[in-house]
C-alpha cells in the first residue's frame, strides 16, 4: 500500500468519524479530479452527509440517503470502479474505498445504528451488503 493510499484511507475514516455537524441541513461533498467521472446523488431528511471523490477515470457513484444522521463517504482512485450506497433510516454509516480497477461495491442499510466498511484495493473485485434492522455491523477488505 502506498503512502498516497494510506493517507487517503486515514482520510477516508476521519471524514466517517470526525464529521462537522451542520444544523439541520443535509450536506453533499463531491470531488472528481480525472475524467469521465459520474456521480448521482439524492438526499432526503436532515443531517445526512455524502462525500464523494474520484480521482481516476470512468468510476460511477451513485448514493441515496432517506432518514436523518446518515454518513456516506466513498472513494475509488482508479479507474471503471462503480460504487452505490443506499440508506433508509437514521444513523447508518457506510463506507467504500476502492483504488484499483473494475471493482463494484454495493451497499444497502435499512433501519438503525448499521454501519458498513468495504476496501477493495486491487482490480476486478465485487461486494455487495444489505443490512436491515437496528445495530448491523459489516467489514470487508479485499486485495
Amino acid at each position: 500500500m502506498t503512502i498516497q493510499k494510506t493517507i487517503f484511507s486515514t482520510l477516508l475514516a476521519s471524514t466517517l468519524i470526525a464529521a462537522p455537524v451542520f444544523a439541520g441541513t443535509s450536506v453533499a461533498i463531491i470531488e472528481q479530479w480525472g475524467w469521465d467521472n459520474a456521480v448521482g446523488l439524492s438526499q432526503s431528511g436532515f443531517h445526512n452527509r455524502t462525500r464523494l471523490y474520484q480521482d481516476g477515470w470512468g468510476n460511477t457513484s451513485m448514493s441515496t440517503q432517506d432518514g436523518s444522521y446518515n454518513r456516506t463517504a466513498v472513494g475509488q482512485d482508479g479507474y471503471d470502479n462503480f460504487a452505490e450506497t443506499e440508506q433508509n433510516g437514521g444513523d447508518n454509516i457506510s463506507g467504500i474505498a476502492q483504488f484499483g480497477g473494475h471493482n463494484t461495491a454495493s451497499t444497502e442499510q435499512n433501519g438503525s445504528g448499521n454501519a458498513v466498511g468495504i476496501i477493495q484495493i486491487g482490480h476486478g473485485n465485487s461486494t455487495s451488503t444489505t443490512q436491515n434492522g437496528n445495530g448491523n455491523v459489516a467489514v470487508v477488505i479485499q486485495d
